[in-house]
């Protein structure tokens, strides 16, 4: 009798209990996702006050995270050339005006050889900054109410160019160790669809499987297969429907101490979803964090590569141009 009131009485719980309801009293619930919290200007707010890097290096610093590239981490990215193969990580220059591209990279030839002696000269010019040309950002290209990295305030930048956190700031360079996180090959998809966000646990999950952990001085890259999609599909509006990165990631950036990231597009995903903040990933890594950020970058003959070779880390080498808010550039992997 006591046994058949038990089982009653399990039968009305699991009756009146709706199956969207976790329950662990014998019954074999599949677990509900949790759904997470949409992200607001005030989280941002926060977030940049509990992950601020301000003051870490001095009240002077400049650099940014580019300070935990240490000599030790150079020595380290040093040893992981075995192949001496190398891969460009930079976009071919984008000539042709297309919904994605507004600004193409223009080059005219001013002088050209006449005779059998003489020299060709030539000029080009690309405004960088966008979704089309591989590019470098500088800390004094983003602002937070007045402020660049540091504490610096945004009228340090003038019409005579940065007064502070000038690009120029990188003339030694970048040689450390490279991470190819590739999402579309952890998803076993050839692109990630416009819109898609990547989080903490999507780039946990690709150290598990690939066994390579994330630590100070790494540089991320994070392919979200923008190219491939562009190749297979044709151009579409990146700015205003792109995959990219939740800004939850910023903290994770923070913890494992990466000195700069980068991706196949802005990292953000667009549009972010958050009102008033169009790319929030390059609010909490350029001006909190002081981490650089690489944008456009063409990762697919990197994907290719990593996976031959069945190696997701490298080499990087990166040269940038002085300038000012940021320098067109060519990052190198090699393997």
């Amino acid at each position: 009798m006591r046994s058949f009131n038990r089982a009653f009485m399990f039968l009305v719980i699991a009756m009146w209990v709706p199956w969207s309801t976790p329950f662990s009293g014998g019954f074999p619930l599949e677990p509900q996702p949790q759904t997470r919290k949409q992200v607001t200007a005030e989280d941002l707010d926060r977030w940049m006050i509990e992950l601020s890097n301000w003051g870490r290096w001095g009240k002077e610093d400049q650099l940014g995270a580019i300070n935990l590239i240490t000599p030790a981490k150079r020595k380290q990215a040093a040893a992981l050339v075995k192949e001496g193969v190398s891969i460009s990580l930079a976009r071919d220059p984008q000539t042709e005006k297309a919904i994605d591209n507004p600004s193409p990279y223009q080059h005219t030839m001013i002088r050209i050889p006449v005779g059998d002696s003489g020299a060709a000269m030539d000029n080009y010019s690309v405004s960088y900054h966008g979704l089309a040309h591989t590019h470098l950002d500088s800390l004094c290209h983003v602002f937070y109410q007045g402020k660049m990295y540091n504490g610096f305030s945004q009228q340090e930048v003038t019409e005579e160019g940065c007064g502070k956190e000038d690009i120029h700031n990188l003339k030694e360079g970048i040689f450390t160790r490279g991470i190819l996180i590739d999402i579309p090959r952890l998803k076993g998809v050839p692109y990630l669809e416009p819109g898609t966000l990547i989080y903490p646990e999507d780039l946990e999950e690709w150290e598990k499987k690939t066994g390579i952990r994330v630590s100070s001085g790494d540089v991320l890259f994070v392919r979200t297969g923008r190219w491939a999609r562009r190749a297979a599909l044709g151009p579409w509006n990146v700015m205003g429907n792109s995959a990219g990165l939740h800004p939850s990631v910023a903290r994770w950036l923070k913890e494992r101490d990466v000195a700069m990231i980068g991706g196949d597009g802005a990292s953000d995903r667009t549009p972010s979803g958050i009102e008033g903040v169009a790319f929030p990933i390059h609010r909490l890594a350029l001006v909190g964090l002081g981490v650089h950020m690489f944008d456009n970058c063409d990762l697919e003959a990197l994907s290719e590569a990593a996976a031959r070779y069945n190696r997701w880390e490298f080499l990087l080498t990166v040269a940038p141009l002085p300038g000012g808010t940021g320098s067109p550039v060519n990052p190198i992997a090699t393997f």
